[in-house]
């Protein structure tokens, strides 16, 4: 990735951008880091009612902030449980285990910056190979490769536990 690249300004439509599904999450790529010299990247996440975000996870590489700019979610951060409407910023350091659903009744929507940019790719090649199983089921081996590639430790024992706690569809 280019480091000398110069940030071009303007502006990102409501509804521009690539958008990916993983699973019932959404992922709007709104600036990737190719645009940024690899500083940075910006992702929003459209959440529906009741859904898992992402179970507790560990990045390896980037610092995640979050934004909540609309409905409810509930965020972990390391041990910390909390609860964040709109207008909330929460931060993500790298190395610190993470998660985030929506137990509401009400759509969410996230604004996440990602430093330094790159993991941005990890969505679409995982919405890729979610759909890509066989018979609807993913192919782990793919799954975990990607996730490697990422430097993303992902705590599967988490989501059974976050489904039942907050009441979340799985």
């Amino acid at each position: 990735m280019r480091t000398d690249v110069i940030m071009e300004p303007g502006v990102v439509l409501a509804d521009a951008g690539l958008f990916v599904r993983l699973r019932k999450l959404g992922v709007r790529h709104l600036i990737s880091g190719d645009q940024t010299g690899g500083r940075l990247a910006v992702v929003e996440f459209p959440l529906p009612p009741h859904s898992m975000g992402a179970p507790v996870h560990t990045h390896s590489r980037e610092d995640e902030i979050t934004y909540v700019a609309e409905g409810t979610v509930g965020m972990q951060i390391g041990d910390k449980v909390y609860e964040a409407g709109p207008g909330v910023t929460a931060r993500m350091p790298r190395d610190v285990p993470h998660a985030f659903w929506n137990a509401s009744d009400t759509p969410a929507r996230l604004s996440v910056i990602i430093t330094p940019a790159g993991f941005e790719g990890y969505f679409q090649e995982m919405a890729e190979a979610l759909v890509a199983g066989d018979g609807g089921q993913p192919d782990q081996k793919r799954v975990r490769a990607i996730q490697e590639r990422y430097g993303l430790l992902m705590d599967n024992d988490s989501i059974p536990v976050l489904v039942k706690r907050y009441g979340l569809i799985p």
